[in-house]
């Protein structure tokens, strides 16, 4: 009796359709940066917490708690071992303005706060594992 993986039973009973086979061919991370957790894919673009790096330089992030490639899935306790992810860091920005209002009814009183946040954008080079 023969063993089909996933992706053999995939296309043996089903229509091979495009955006699923790269859904299923792709390779993509959980990575923590800077304090928040991102699933991030190769050539992928995201925008952080500001890093202390310049602008054009790599980073290495190497607290990554899964990988997953081509449906073969490793899941750190907590982190994996030997994983790391390589970024470029493209530019520093801020992110649009947040307005927090208060009110309290029926006494007058009202507070308008807001902010930008501090923010890097970076684009995802490699995940080796």
């Amino acid at each position: 009796m023969k063993i089909f993986n996933f992706l053999d039973f995939f296309s043996y009973f089903c229509r091979p359709n495009q955006y699923l086979l790269k859904l299923l061919l792709t390779m993509y991370a959980i990575v923590e940066i800077a304090g928040q957790q991102f699933k991030i894919e190769k050539d992928q673009k995201v925008y952080v917490h500001r890093l202390k790096a310049e602008e054009g330089s790599q980073i290495d992030f190497d607290r990554v708690m899964l990988v997953e490639d081509n449906g073969t899935i490793k899941v750190g306790s907590p982190l994996v071992d030997g994983a790391k992810v390589t970024a470029t860091v493209l530019h520093h920005l801020k992110g649009d303005k947040v307005l927090v209002f208060k009110k309290k009814r029926r006494k007058g009183y009202q507070k308008l706060n807001g902010h930008r946040q501090y923010l890097t954008s970076i684009k995802i080079d490699d995940i080796t594992i």
